[in-house]
């Protein structure tokens, strides 16, 4: 009877981090989700083995063998936090807590300054708390607050729907932290361990995130915009071009009609131009297609597909990005290449000259609402690690901005949605094994994209 909820929640548990993982694909987060839930899932089941057994031996392994995925458990639930809050400078400290409970794992298996043996209580045994078990419970504190914090900040500044991922998340984690009234019980205190509450409230609110809001998952809904619009932009274009190809025609039997004095002549310059219409809208058409496969290419963010890197001459790049970039009137002209210097790198073209389009799309946005300023693309390859620049002389971003831009849904275009192209182009200079910085004041934007030496280039 008593092992009835650990049974249940264990098996939802592993449902569930199974099924992130099979149907979001794998990454960071769902890496992290898929930790916690498996550990969980085995604490659980053990415990649940642990209230049927009546021999005091076999007590005495199981006791251990719970509290070993114990110790674990503060540490995998910060590192879903921090990958959650995208904040990557947290990764060491999450790596020095899961060293710090490999220690107290050592301890735990061979001494008992950790676990102490154990109660038996009337709904089964448990485990009692050595001299050293406080030493866990600080690390969890620690661990889970830190957590919690880091997605807070995080939630503060995001994106209206992101923002409420985030929120469920830390939702989620605080009632999941509420298991510790466990920990009574490992102190003397007889009462049936009502944590296993707790986890299953804990669940049902991330359950709700997946399935409602999409967590850790925004290919689906970027992936059906982009079949929705991509039908009528083809559509669109075929029509622009069966007006061109018809325009000679129609043309032609004005000329006649003005001719023949069938119709007033309409001014040369208004002729022109709706013979340009055409070409106008396809170019439209392919600015708006270029947008969607950002918007694909950046969904994938951590996903970044490294299978067909191979060695890749940066100039290439720079020189495609700038001849097929779809320009709005005028901007062709405020964009100047000053890249003399090629330098080899390990990564791809495609998705490089998808960064290059997103930094571009960006700085000619801040100098269209600006009214003036220019983009310039250079390389740098003085020091020892080749760089592409790219910077423009628009106004600037806000200083609070700058921390944040290259987190995913974070934007500077007030009322509008977006910010996963910065967030994808940080994935993929991590995939090239480099790095992409921001630099701003009012005037002067500049992006460093930093490639690895010449001797990294191959893998």
């Amino acid at each position: 009877m008593y092992s009835i909820l650990p049974v249940v929640v264990a098996a939802l548990f592993l449902a569930c981090g199974l099924y992130v993982a099979v149907d979001r694909g794998r990454s960071r987060v769902t890496n992290a989700f898929l930790l916690l839930c498996l550990t969980t899932a085995v604490w659980q089941g053990t415990w649940a083995v642990l209230f049927q057994v009546d021999d005091p031996d076999t007590a005495s392994v199981l006791v251990r063998l719970g509290y070993l995925f114990i110790l674990f458990l503060p540490t995998t639930l910060y590192q879903f936090l921090a990958e959650i809050a995208e904040v990557r400078s947290e990764r060491p400290y999450v790596r020095a807590s899961y060293a710090m409970a490999c220690g107290l794992a050592v301890v735990l298996v061979t001494t008992d300054l950790f676990v102490a043996g154990y109660y038996d209580y009337s709904w089964g045994y448990y485990p009692k708390a050595g001299p050293w078990h406080w030493v866990h419970m600080l690390q969890t504190s620690v661990v889970v607050l830190r957590g919690l914090y880091l997605t807070s900040v995080r939630q503060a500044h995001a994106a209206p729907l992101q923002r409420t991922r985030l929120q469920l998340c830390i939702a989620s984690m605080f009632v999941y932290f509420f298991a510790a009234t466990d920990y009574l019980c490992n102190y003397g205190f007889d009462f049936y361990p009502v944590g296993v509450l707790f986890n299953a409230a804990s669940l049902a609110i991330i359950v709700v995130a997946i399935l409602k809001y999409d967590l850790m998952n925004s290919d689906v809904v970027v992936a059906t915009a982009a079949h929705e619009v991509r039908t009528p932009l083809a559509t669109i274009r075929l029509h622009a071009e069966a007006v061109e190809r018809s325009w000679p025609e129609v043309l032609a039997g004005y000329q006649l009609a003005v001719d023949h004095g069938l119709c007033a002549a309409i001014p040369a310059g208004s002729i022109e131009e709706v013979g340009l219409l055409p070409a106008k809208i396809a170019r439209e058409v392919d600015r708006s297609n270029m947008i969607v496969d950002l918007m694909v290419a950046s969904s994938r963010l951590n996903r970044v597909d490294e299978s067909d890197f191979a060695p890749t001459r940066a100039l290439a790049c720079i020189h495609e990005a700038i001849e097929t970039y779809p320009y709005g009137t005028g901007e062709r002209e405020r964009v100047r290449c000053e890249a003399h210097e090629d330098f080899a790198f390990f990564g791809s073209h495609a998705l490089l000259v998808n960064v290059l389009f997103n930094l571009m799309k960006n700085a000619l946005h801040a100098i269209r609402l600006s009214g003036q300023g220019d983009v310039t693309i250079e390389t740098r390859v003085t020091g020892r690690y080749p760089c592409l620049i790219v910077s423009d002389s628009g106004p600037g971003v806000a200083r609070h901005m700058q921390r944040q831009l290259f987190h995913p849904f974070a934007t500077t275009k007030k009322g509008r949605a977006g910010g996963l192209g910065l967030a994808f182009s940080r994935s993929v200079m991590r995939a090239f094994g480099g790095t992409i910085g921001c630099t701003s004041q009012p005037g002067r934007t500049v992006f460093t994209l930093r490639f690895p030496a010449a001797r990294d280039t191959r893998r």
